[in-house]
């Protein structure tokens, strides 16, 4: 029966928040079986470790955006209207794409590298040169650091290059055939790729974002400006920018006159480390 509280009826949107605060964990369980079920009976469950976090990432998402939607159908019972949200959820065409996405050893790669740098300062700044091939000069810049400060960042890449990047390659099971068919994939179909990746990379932040403190939110341009002209706060800009697109853009025009006409924040996908940590002092 499990705890009768996940059964009862909420008359407003207060109760509703009150209720998803307090039973998480139980609408969070039942959102995973279904979706492990789903797996399971489309024959899309293969690896027990991977597919049960992908499960488990999927059973958030989805209660996440019917917390959202049940603010529409209030008074109800939510525990019922949410079983009713996962079945027409997962009886949609496609709804196993991020799945499939993920599957593929460009999405493998990805996954594997933005969770390591939730944990991992050396990979979150590496995430700079594997997406958009900024250097340490350039991330130096754009994050606006002195001599000092941006000698860390040079250990970070190094660091990186000598342990961190094979430790996630080993980790995820990629073989060099597969760091191999994203690069012939990048180069045979540049266009396609660029755009495989950002999509991929727009679900994988989103979702990774999570992680953030949420006193780290997504700023104004007027906001950002004060926060570099204030000189505070450079974890926030570094964690923030290497997980926000929008934002990196945003800072980087705003930025733009101190930048030397570096390489922007495009996408530019680069599945090894940067091969050198020699880099002269940032100006």
């Amino acid at each position: 029966m499990g705890n009768p509280d996940l059964y009862r009826v909420v008359s407003n949107g207060s109760e509703l928040e009150e209720y998803g605060a307090t039973l998480l964990p139980q609408l969070l369980e039942r959102a995973i079986i279904h979706t492990r079920q789903f797996f399971r009976t489309t024959g899309h469950w293969e690896n027990d470790v991977a597919h049960a976090k992908l499960a488990q990432r999927w059973g958030y998402e989805l209660v996440e955006r019917f917390l959202e939607r049940a603010r529409q159908e209030v008074p109800c019972r939510p525990v019922h209207l949410l079983d009713s949200f996962l079945f027409k959820h997962y009886s949609q065409p496609h709804s196993c794409s991020l799945q499939e996405h993920l599957g593929s050893p460009l999405g493998r790669f990805l996954d594997r590298l933005l969770s390591r740098a939730v944990h991992s300062r050396d990979a979150m700044t590496a995430l700079f040169y594997h997406l958009y091939g900024m250097g340490q000069i350039h991330v130096s810049k754009i994050l606006a650091l002195g001599p000092a400060e941006s000698q860390r960042v040079y250990k970070n890449y190094m660091r990186w290059r000598t342990n961190g990047w094979s430790v996630m390659i080993e980790e995820e099971g990629l073989k060099e055939e597969d760091l191999e068919d994203i690069a012939e994939q990048q180069r045979r179909h540049p266009a396609r790729f660029e755009q495989d990746a950002a999509q991929l990379l727009h679900r994988l932040q989103t979702h990774y974002r999570k992680s953030e403190p949420p006193h780290y939110p997504c700023l104004s341009r007027a906001e950002w400006h004060t926060l570099y002209d204030g000189d505070s706060g450079r974890d926030y800009r570094d964690w923030h920018l290497s997980f926000c697109r929008p934002c990196l853009k945003e800072v980087w025009d705003l930025r733009r006159p101190v930048l030397d006409g570096g390489p922007g924040p495009r996408l530019n996908l680069h599945v090894r480390p940067l091969d050198k940590a020699a880099v002269p002092e940032c100006e």
